[in-house]
């Protein structure tokens, strides 16, 4: 009994001594190697296995475009997730800290490495694995490192680093096939990210030949597939996809692979165009494609646009845009293919816009055709509301001019009008139903779907409020509806609250109330401008549309004849209009592209605006355009300031004229003219001087000049004292000079080196930038703006959403404005209106706007810094 219970010491005594971490022997080596990697290690591995899981469970494969290599990381997932990452950073330092003499302690290291990167703490975690391929006598962690090394500086576009990595390993040797795999597939990426498909092609052969995973080797597959078919190889396309289907892949990934490998092998060729219909209508009626049927119409209204069926294709896309749909950025396909229909064969801008609307209402920032769709959005946005001006204001003003019998007639017709297409979009929903001769029999006996009863028929329910609204009129629901004794003149409930008052309001069962859908004839006749003020209105606005109207068919969608049409309206109805030399110049410019009398045009400026830029333009086809002319109109303009401030006038007006003829047209024009017309206020008669002023403040955009100009003109006419006059106009011309030479010599130093634009007509963003300790304090931020859209922009379809700009900046976005006028809005009504607790008032007003164009510049540069400069000239 004595022996073993000294036996049971000796071996406890060796499992404490096993326990210590510094001793380096036999037992104590087994001891942590088996602690360390079937304990902290294993829990933190699993971690990282089940954020993976996670990201690829949430990411909705878009088998319209070509599938991305690996899944994207989405910042919401990771952040919904931080305490998967943080319990991995506390298992890997335990795995480090108490086991290390483990041979598992370069695994805890990679594990913490990989925790950083997906908290995209990318400086720590490119250390951490910099370090591992230093120190790590372990192959298989010194190449896992590199590896992910290289797929980090892809992510971050350094390129020049990335094949830095890959050279190095290229040179190494006994890479295992598991690091080889994972290897290929981020040299796949690398040049995916680069737009070399044939690397991307070479890569993805070399990884799918070194896995036996089924679920990898499917997804590759599609992948090359995918990449074949849009490089023509149809028949190396077809036997991918058939690849795809093998291993058991999910639903929706074998549907899209056998729909694909018919196009490639068939569909696209074949002559036997009903057999090619009927395949499309079979995957149709199939029920288990019922979550696929938008997919089926889309593909098959793309059959039919190769065939040249526009009205065939555009039906099946409607009805596609009415299925039920897994993926959302698919309807997005749809309306965008809507769009192009419209544009480039009907030529039809405004159901362009408003399928574009649709488009964008399903489409998010992230996806690839997002800034295609934004960027051409903005100029139909421009498009319908000057033409929807034009065709309101006309039709108004034609309105008051008639006498009141003839505008209550319209009213009326227009009324009726109103019910015929009520009642047809009744009878087409009721068409809808079913028509079979046996509900129809069934329906007298009460038992089929009911068509004849009454409530169930959607054009007797419409025929019969649109009689009742005929003869009552907008009459308030009542209790007590069965009265005779109250008259025409008789006191009314309405006024008086009842206990039912607050249900009185329909069901959402009920159908839509005719009155909510007619007019009233007074609504309409109230809509008819009295007053000449009135009418003075809506002229400067039909004046204002007829002029961007003609200008963005001229310069945005080159429709020559449309501009000239639009123009020449304008010129015909408004003679005296301050746009008239501009249109002038549009006008010459087009009858140049369609073989016109441009020459008309050069002498009408030429006759009536001798002095205008666009005269200088005309006369002056050879002069230099574009940034150079910019850059040299600006040293000039300088120059000829200081002719003026030195009293050398006529120097002045010689260096002002020659500038104009040499660079017509460029952003100091407007200066330009307004130094040109002080020159005319010291040499010419006071008339001639007045006359400029006048004509330039109705001509000029630029508000500050126009402001100085009112200011010189109120010096000339007597409004400011006589003694005064000289002071204010030299103090104003001192400040503006000085003000403008300025913003000059900014722009001389920064134009070339600022790689930004300003295009005020583009999709536009708006953009919080917070540190990322406060990014992470804001966790209320994203719903506080919601809850502020649903207030003030109930019907914007704005969205929110944040991303890592870089190591010291996470932004928030709110998006998208159609262009930078809508932006400008939001901003200031956030900076009034938006409160939260989550955002600090420096925070608020460090907030910008930025056109789709510059925001992927910005991301590229990661420089907040840089664009705020931009930001400050161009917006502020």
């Amino acid at each position: 009994m004595r022996g073993v219970f000294l036996i049971i010491i000796i071996i406890l005594s060796t499992l404490f001594s096993a326990c210590s971490s510094e001793k380096n022997t036999f037992t104590n080596r087994m001891f942590h190697n088996t602690t360390s990697r079937y304990n902290a290690l294993w829990y933190a591995q699993n971690n990282i296995k089940e954020l993976e899981a996670l990201i690829e469970r949430e990411h909705k494969e878009d088998y319209t475009q070509v599938l991305p290599i690996f899944f994207p990381i989405d910042s919401a997932i990771i952040e919904q997730n931080a305490e998967l990452l943080a319990d991995v950073r506390d298992f890997s330092s335990k795995a480090i800290e108490w086991h290390r003499i483990s041979k598992w302690v370069d695994d805890a290291y990679f594990l913490l490495g990989m925790s950083d990167y997906y908290e995209a703490n990318f400086d720590e975690s490119s250390n951490t694995f910099r370090y591992l391929n230093v120190n790590s006598r372990k192959k298989r962690i010194r190449h896992r490192s590199l590896i992910q090394l290289m797929r980090q500086f892809t992510d971050l576009r350094k390129f020049d680093d990335a094949a830095f990595v890959i050279d190095y390993l290229s040179k190494e040797s006994g890479i295992s096939k598991e690091n080889r795999f994972i290897l290929y597939k981020n040299l796949a990426y690398y040049y995916d990210l680069r737009g070399e498909i044939n690397g991307k092609i070479g890569a993805l052969d070399r990884a799918l030949a070194l896995t036996k995973d089924k679920k990898e080797k499917s997804r590759i597959n599609f992948i090359l597939a995918q990449l074949y078919q849009r490089e023509g190889l149809d028949a190396l396309a077809y036997s991918y996809y058939n690849e795809a289907l093998k291993g058991n892949p999910p639903y929706e990934r074998s549907f899209f692979a056998l729909l694909f490998a018919q196009q490639v092998a068939e569909l696209n060729k074949s002559k036997d165009l009903k057999r090619v219909r009927t395949y499309y209508d079979d995957l149709y009626k199939d029920s288990k494609n019922k979550d696929l049927r938008d997919v089926i119409l889309y593909e098959k209204a793309l059959f039919e646009l190769k065939q040249e069926d526009i009205d065939a294709a555009e039906n099946l896309l409607i009805r596609a845009a009415k299925e039920e749909s897994r993926n959302p950025v698919q309807k997005g396909y749809i309306y965008q293919r809507l769009a192009e229909i419209s544009f480039d064969i009907k030529r039809d801008f405004r159901a362009t816009k408003y399928y574009l609307d649709s488009a964008l209402s399903y489409i998010r920032p992230n996806d690839a055709i997002y800034p295609e769709i934004n960027e051409k959005k903005g100029n139909f946005d421009n498009y319908v509301l000057h033409y929807e001006t034009i065709s309101r204001n006309d039709s108004l003003i034609r309105l008051s001019q008639m006498s009141e019998e003839e505008q209550e007639l319209i009213a009326e017709m227009f009324i009726r009008q109103e019910e015929d297409r009520l009642l047809k979009e009744a009878e087409a929903k009721s068409k809808e139903r079913s028509s079979s001769i046996f509900d129809n029999l069934l329906a007298f006996g009460g038992r089929g779907t009911g068509e004849s009863f009454y409530f169930d028929n959607a054009v007797a329910m419409q025929r019969g409020s649109i009689d009742f609204y005929r003869n009552w009129g907008t009459r308030p629901l009542e209790d007590d509806w069965r009265r005779n004794v109250q008259g025409f003149g008789g006191s009314s409930r309405a006024d008086t609250p009842s206990a039912t008052d607050e249900t009185s309001e329909p069901s959402e069962q009920e159908p839509e109330s005719i009155i909510g859908q007619l007019p009233d004839k007074e609504s309409l006749l109230a809509q008819i401008p009295r007053s000449e003020e009135a009418i003075t209105r809506l002229k400067q606005g039909l004046e204002s549309s007829y002029f961007e109207l003609g200008k963005l068919l001229f310069f945005d969608f080159k429709e020559f004849q449309m501009s000239i049409d639009y123009l020449e309206s304008l010129i015909t109805t408004y003679p005296n209009s301050n746009k008239k030399a501009e249109a002038y110049y549009i006008l010459f410019l087009a009858n140049q592209e369609i073989n016109g009398n441009a020459e008309l045009f050069a002498q009408r400026l030429n006759r009536e605006f001798p002095d205008s830029p666009f005269t200088f333009s005309v006369n002056n086809p050879d002069a230099i355009k574009g940034n150079q002319a910019f850059l040299a109109s600006s040293q000039l303009y300088k120059e000829a300031y200081e002719q003026y401030y030195a009293g050398q006038y006529l120097e002045a007006r010689t260096t002002i004229r020659q500038t104009l003829e040499n660079y017509p047209l460029t952003k100091n024009t407007d200066r330009l003219l307004l130094l040109d017309i002080m020159v005319s206020g010291k040499i010419d008669d006071k008339e001639r001087y007045r006359s400029r002023l006048e004509n330039y403040i109705q001509t000029t955009e630029e508000e500050p000049l126009e402001k100085l100009a009112r200011n010189m003109l109120l010096a000339l006419t007597g409004e400011v004292e006589e003694n005064e006059s000289d002071l204010t106009e030299e103090k104003s011309l001192d400040e503006a000079g000085s003000e403008i030479a300025e913003e000059d010599g900014e722009a001389l130093e920064e134009v070339d080196d600022l790689p930004y634009r300003e295009n005020p007509n583009q999709t536009h963003i708006f953009v919080i930038a917070l540190d990322p300790e406060k990014a992470r304090e804001s966790k209320n931020l994203l719903a506080d703006l919601e809850s502020f859209h649903l207030q003030n922009f109930p019907n914007a379809r704005l969205r929110t959403g944040n991303m890592n700009l870089n190591r010291e900046e996470v932004i928030f976005i709110v998006s998208p404005f159609s262009n930078a006028e809508k932006a400008l809005d939001y901003r200031n009504k956030f900076m009034g209106n938006f409160n939260s607790q989550s955002l600090e008032k420096e925070d608020k007003e460090k907030s910008f706007l930025i056109s789709i164009e510059n925001f992927q510049e910005l991301n590229r540069r990661k420089n907040l810094n840089e664009y705020r400069q931009f930001y400050k000239r161009v917006y502020q």
